[in-house]
C-alpha cells in the first residue's frame, strides 16, 4: 500500500492520452471525453479464478500478476511469517518443474520475476518479451494447481533457514528496523493481524512444519482467492484461450470472505524505547486511525502531505530548516484492516540533547498548524500530485497492472481511476481540519524513541510500556486435506515452446548542439505527455580539493537550496504546485542535474530550473545545515554494516591516497574542512558546460526540446582537468580485514580484486557474460550453494563493475555469523572449480538466452531511455553497438569463457572483508589460515590480529 500523497493514486488521466488499445471495457462506465479509466476486460473462471486483460501495444512485452487474497493478517497466532515463508516455497519447484527452474526459465526467456508479501497479499509477478507469455502461464498455474506434489522435508528446511536470514539481514542487522515490530506490538491488541511483522518471530518460524504449510496452501491458494492480471503486448483471444488451458482444470479452493476491517482505538498514550546500533536518535509517533478507502483516508493523506511532506511541510520548516531533525517527514499508510497516522524526525544530536525537545516542537507544529489552517497553496499542491502521479504511474506496464491487481483484490473494481480522482479533488479545508481534530488533536498515541546502546535518557520520556510477553503454547499443527489434483487433458510436463521473437529496435533518437556547444541527445515519444531531462557535469567528487572530499557532494546539495529570488520552501512549493521536480546531485564521477515534469508545465519548469543553476543564494545558514547533515548522516554509516563493508571495500582497492577510496560525501574529518567559500569556488569552476551533456526524453521534437534548452545555451564556463590517480595498493596474497560490529547477528562480506574499466564490446562486457553462470543471477553457482544448498544466506552474487577509467570484481553476501568461514570457504571452492572445469554447455545457452532475449525490457520507460542515452554520450558509442555486443554473445565460446574465468580470476590475491562481531568469529576466520588485520574505518587504523 502506498504511504505518500504522491503515489498514493495511480491512475490515467484520460482527457490527456488514451492509455493501451484495448477497447473492452466491461463492468465500468465507458470512456467519454471527461471520464478517465485504464482500459481493462474482466472476467471469471468457472473455478473463480478473476482474470484482467489490459492491452497495450507500445513495447513487445507483457507483464503477469497473480495477486493471492493472503498476507501476514490471515495468519495464525503462534504462526507468524507463514505467508512471507510460503511465498519462498512457492519458488522451489512443483509437480512439473523442477526445482529452482521458476527462476531459470523466466531467466532464460529474458525476463525478470519477483514474489511479495505485505500483511494483506501476496503477489507473483513476471516482465517477459511478449513472445514468452504462454510459458509464464504455464508456470503460474502450475504452481497455483501442483505445488504440493514437490513439496519435501528437505525443501521446507531450506527455506526456513533463507527466511531467517532475511530477519536477521533486514530486521535484526539493520539500525532502526526493530522499530516496526515494537511499534505494531504496542498499537495493536495481542492478537491483532497487524500485531506482528510480515516476516513474523524466528520463534514462530521454527514451530511450523510441513503439514502447516500444506494446509496453508490448501486453505489459501485456491483460484477462487487469486486475480491474474496481465497487462502488454498481447492478443485478447489468444491469451484467453492459454488461461483458460491452463488454469480452467485447478480445482476451486474453500470459500473466501473479505476481511473485516479492524482499526483501533488507544486508551492510553504508550511510550516505548528502542536501544539500537545507532547515531541519530529517532523519534516516531503514531496515531491509528481507519482503514484503506475509508471516506476519511483521503483528508488524512492531504493532511499528512501538508505536515510533513517535503519542503513546503511544517515538519520541514520547524525541525528541518531548523537544524534539529537531519530528516522529519508525516505520513499515512493504509493497510486493508487498519491505517497509521505517523510523525518521524531523526534527531541532530549537535542540537538536540534529548528526544523531549523534538516531541516538543511536534507538539508546537500541530498547534502552529492548526492556527494557520489549510491554505489554497496546500489544496493546489494536492491536486498537481494527484495529476503528476497518475501520469508517472502510466509510464510502464507493470505499473498498471500492478494498479489493476490491486484495486480488484482489496475492492472488486479493477479500475478505480475516476473515483480516487474525485474523492481526493473533493478534499476541502474543512475536512483536513477536521479530521485533525478526529484523529490526532490531544489524541491517545504510540510514542517510540530510538536512542543509541546505553543512552536511555535520551528518549522523549520514561517507558510506560514494555514489550508483551510471548506465552504461545501447544499451537497445534494443522492437517491438510490434499488429495492431489485432477488430470490436464494435456502433458503439463511440456513446457510451452515461445514464439516468435519481438522485434526490438534500439529507439531512434536526435541529435543536437546548443550554442555553447553542449552536446545534446533525445528521444521523441509520445506514450506519455511527461519530459525527462538530464544534464551531466562530468567530474564530480574526482575534483574535490585535496583534504576536503565531499566538497562536490555538498554543493549539489546547496544547489538544492534558496536562490537569489526564492527562499527554499517558495521554490519547493512552485515545483509542487505544478507537479514537477528538480534535483541536482554528485556521485560518483557526475553531477547530476535531473528533471521531471508533465509536458504542459515544461516551461515554467524549467524557469525554476535556470533559476537554481545560475542563482544559488548559497547561504550561510543553508550551508551550515546541509555540513551538519552530512556529518550527522556519516556517524550513522558508521553504525550500518552495509556502509562500513564498503567503505571498506573502497580503501582496500584504491588506497587512502585516492579520492575514489571515499564516500561521495567524504569523511568525517574532510567535510569538517570544508567552507562556504569551498562551495562557491567549486560551484564558480566546475559548473561548466565544457564537459557537460543533456539528454531529453518526452513528447518534445528535436526542434522544440532546442528551443527551451536555449537558456542552457547561454551558459558559459571554464574547461577544467582531472588530477591523476596515485598509485594503488598491490596485493600478492590473500588477507582477512575486519570491521568489528559487536553483537551482529550477521557477518558482511565482500571479496573484492581490481578489475577493467567499463566497455560495452571488449573484456570488460565478456567478464560479465563469463561471470553470469558464477554469480551473476539467481541461478549462478554461489547463490545457489550458499543460499539453496546451504542456506546460510538470504543471498549472494557476484560481479564485475567498472566506469570510464577503474573496475573492479566483487562477490558480496550478508551470512549467518556462526557459518561465515564457511561461507567464505564455499565461495573460493566455487571460484576454484570454475576456473579448473570451467562452464558447461548448458550454462552458456542459459548464459546467451538471457543475454539476448531481454531487449524488450530494455526501453520501456522514459528514464530507461534516458539512461541508454547517457551511456551513448559517456562512453562515446555508437548507436549500433547493441548488435555488435549480440554477434559476441552469440559467438562466443566455452574455450572463451574459461580463459576469461583464469585470466581476470586471481582467488589467491582476492581481498576479505568481513564486517561482523569478531569476539563471536575469531576462531572461525583463524582456522581459515589467512593474515587477519583489524581496519578502522574512521581512521584507516590497521592492526594484525594474528
Amino acid at each position: 500500500m502506498s504511504v505518500t500523497l504522491a503515489t498514493r493514486v495511480v491512475v490515467v488521466l484520460s482527457t490527456l492520452f488514451v492509455v493501451g488499445a484495448c477497447q473492452r471495457i466491461t463492468e465500468t462506465e465507458q470512456v467519454t471525453s471527461t471520464s478517465v479509466s485504464i482500459p481493462y476486460e474482466k472476467y471469471t473462471l468457472a473455478n473463480g479464478l478473476t482474470v484482467i486483460l489490459h492491452e497495450d501495444h507500445s513495447d513487445p512485452l507483457v507483464h503477469v500478476d497473480v495477486t493471492y487474497h493472503v498476507g501476514s493478517a490471515r495468519e495464525e497466532v503462534g504462526k507468524s511469517g507463514f505467508a512471507h515463508f510460503f511465498e519462498h516455497m512457492m519458488f522451489q519447484g512443483t509437480k512439473h518443474v523442477a526445482d529452482e527452474q521458476h527462476f531459470k526459465i523466466i531467466t532464460e526467456a529474458g525476463g525478470n520475476l519477483n514474489g511479495t508479501t505485505n500483511t494483506d497479499r501476496t503477489n507473483y509477478y513476471e516482465t517477459v518479451p511478449a513472445n514468452q507469455l504462454e510459458k509464464v502461464l504455464w508456470l503460474e498455474s502450475d504452481r497455483m494447481g501442483f505445488l504440493l506434489d514437490a513439496v519435501d522435508q528437505d525443501k521446507f528446511e531450506n527455506q526456513r533457514e533463507t527466511v531467517k536470514n532475511e530477519r536477521a539481514q533486514r530486521v535484526d542487522n539493520q539500525p532502526y528496523a526493530l522499530r516496526f515490530e515494537l511499534i505494531g506490538e504496542a498499537l495493536y491488541p495481542e492478537g491483532h493481524p497487524y500485531s506482528w511483522l510480515t516476516i513474523g518471530y524466528v520463534e514462530d518460524l521454527d514451530r511450523v512444519n510441513v503439514s502447516d504449510l500444506k494446509a496453508f496452501f490448501t486453505r489459501w491458494y485456491g483460484p477462487n482467492n487469486a486475480v491474474l492480471t496481465i497487462g502488454g503486448d498481447i492478443d485478447v483471444g489468444e491469451t484467453k484461450a492459454w488461461i483458460e488451458k491452463y488454469f480452467g482444470d485447478i480445482p476451486t479452493g474453500p470459500e473466501v470472505k473479505q476481511p473485516t476491517p479492524q482499526p483501533v482505538t488507544l486508551n492510553e498514550t504508550r511510550y516505548l524505547t528502542l536501544e539500537d546500533k545507532v547515531h541519530l536518535p529517532l523519534l516516531q509517533i503514531t496515531f491509528p486511525t481507519v482503514y484503506a478507502r475509508h471516506p476519511d483516508e483521503a483528508p488524512l493523506d492531504v493532511l499528512s502531505d501538508i505536515l510533513g511532506g517535503g519542503k513546503t511541510s511544517l515538519f520541514y520548516k520547524n525541525l528541518v530548516k531548523e537544524g534539529m531533525a537531519v530528516q522529519a517527514a508525516v505520513s499515512h499508510p493504509c493497510r486493508e484492516l487498519a491505517c497509521e497516522f505517523q510523525l518521524l524526525a531523526l534527531a541532530n544530536p549537535a542540537k538536540v540533547a534529548s528526544l523531549s525537545e523534538l516531541q516538543s516542537v511536534i507538539e508546537n507544529t500541530l498547534e502552529e498548524f492548526e492556527s494557520r489552517g489549510v491554505t489554497q497553496d496546500d489544496i493546489t499542491r494536492t491536486k498537481a500530485s494527484i495529476e503528476a502521479s497518475t501520469v508517472y504511474g502510466l509510464q510502464s506496464v507493470s505499473g498498471k497492472v500492478s494498479a489493476l491487481a490491486a484495486n480488484e483484490t482489496f475492492h472488486g473494481t479493477p479500475d478505480l481511476v475516476a473515483e480516487d480522482i474525485a474523492r481526493y479533488n473533493a478534499v476541502t479545508a474543512e475536512d483536513i481540519m477536521r479530521v485533525y481534530h478526529q484523529y490526532v488533536k490531544d489524541k491517545h498515541s504510540i510514542i517510540l524513541s530510538v536512542v543509541p546502546k546505553g543512552q536511555p535518557e535520551l528518549a522523549s520520556k520514561t517507558p510506560t510500556f514494555s514489550r508483551p510477553v510471548r506465552t504461545i503454547e501447544n499451537v497445534e499443527h494443522a492437517e491438510s486435506d490434499y488429495s492431489g489434483t485432477v488430470a490436464s487433458d494435456f502433458d503439463r510436463t511440456v513446457m510451452p515452446k515461445a514464439g516468435p521473437a519481438p522485434i526490438v529496435n534500439v529507439p531512434n533518437f536526435w541529435e543536437t548542439s546548443l550554442k555553447n556547444g553542449m552536446p545534446v541527445l533525445g528521444i521523441t515519444t509520445n506514450e506519455t505527455p511527461t519530459v525527462t531531462l538530464s544534464i551531466s557535469m562530468e567530474g564530480g567528487m574526482l575534483l574535490d580539493p585535496k583534504g576536503k572530499a565531499g566538497t562536490a557532494y555538498l554543493t549539489g546539495l546547496m544547489m538544492n537550496e534558496a536562490t537569489a529570488n526564492y527562499s527554499n520552501e517558495a521554490l519547493a512549493n512552485e515545483l509542487a504546485k505544478l507537479g514537477s521536480s528538480i534535483r541536482i546531485s554528485a556521485a560518483g564521477r557526475y553531477t547530476q542535474i535531473y528533471v521531471s515534469s508533465l509536458t504542459k508545465h515544461i516551461e515554467p519548469t524549467l524557469a525554476l530550473l535556470k533559476e537554481k543553476l545560475f542563482n544559488p543564494a548559497f547561504n550561510n545558514n543553508d550551508f551550515v545545515r546541509m555540513k551538519e547533515r552530512v556529518i550527522q548522516g556519516l556517524q550513522q554509516q558508521a553504525k550500518t554494516p552495509s556502509s562500513l563493508a564498503r567503505r571498506a571495500r573502497d580503501l582496500i582497492l584504491f588506497g587512502e591516497d585516492n579520492r575514489v577510496s571515499l564516500p561521495d560525501e567524504g569523511t568525517l574529518a574532510s567535510v569538517q574542512q570544508i567552507t562556504l567559500d569551498d562551495v562557491k569556488a567549486f560551484y564558480d569552476k566546475y559548473y561548466s558546460p565544457n564537459k557537460a551533456s543533456a539528454v531529453i526524453v518526452g513528447n518534445l521534437d528535436k526542434t522544440k526540446a532546442g528551443a527551451l534548452l536555449d537558456f542552457v545555451g547561454q551558459w558559459q564556463g571554464e574547461d577544467y582537468t582531472f588530477p591523476d590517480y596515485a598509485p594503488f595498493p598491490e596485493h600478492k596474497s590473500n588477507t582477512i580485514y575486519v570491521v568489528d560490529s559487536p553483537d551482529a547477528v550477521q557477518s558482511v562480506v565482500y571479496i573484492v580484486q581490481r578489475s577493467l574499466p567499463f566497455d560495452v564490446t571488449g573484456d570488460h562486457f565478456k567478464t560479465r557474460l563469463m561471470n553470469f553462470p558464477l554469480g551473476g543471477g539467481f541461478n549462478s553457482r554461489i547463490n545457489l550453494n550458499l543460499r539453496e544448498d546451504k542456506g546460510i544466506t538470504y543471498g549472494a552474487n557476484s560481479g564485475f563493475l567498472g566506469g570510464k577509467t577503474l573496475g573492479w570484481f566483487e562477490v558480496s553476501t550478508d551470512l549467518t555469523a556462526e557459518h561465515t568461514a564457511k561461507g567464505i570457504t564455499e565461495i573460493f571452492s566455487e571460484m576454484q572449480q570454475y576456473i579448473d572445469q570451467g562452464v558447461s554447455d548448458d550454462e552458456l545457452r542459459f548464459m546467451r538466452n538471457a543475454f539476448t532475449l531481454g531487449d524488450a525490457l530494455e526501453f520501456e520507460t522514459p528514464r530507461s531511455k534516458a539512461r541508454f542515452l547517457r551511456q551513448l554520450h559517456s562512453y562515446n558509442l555508437e548507436k549500433e553497438y547493441r548488435k555488435e555486443q549480440l554477434d559476441i554473445i552469440r559467438g562466443i565460446s566455452i574455450e572463451e569463457i574459461n580463459a576469461l574465468a583464469e585470466n581476470y580470476l586471481h582467488t589467491d590475491t582476492m581481498q576479505i572483508i568481513v564486517v561482523g562481531d569478531y569476539s563471536a568469529i575469531e576462531g572461525q576466520l583463524k582456522a581459515l589460515n589467512m593474515p587477519i588485520v583489524s581496519l578502522s574505518i574512521a581512521t584507516n587504523e590497521r592492526k594484525a590480529l594474528n
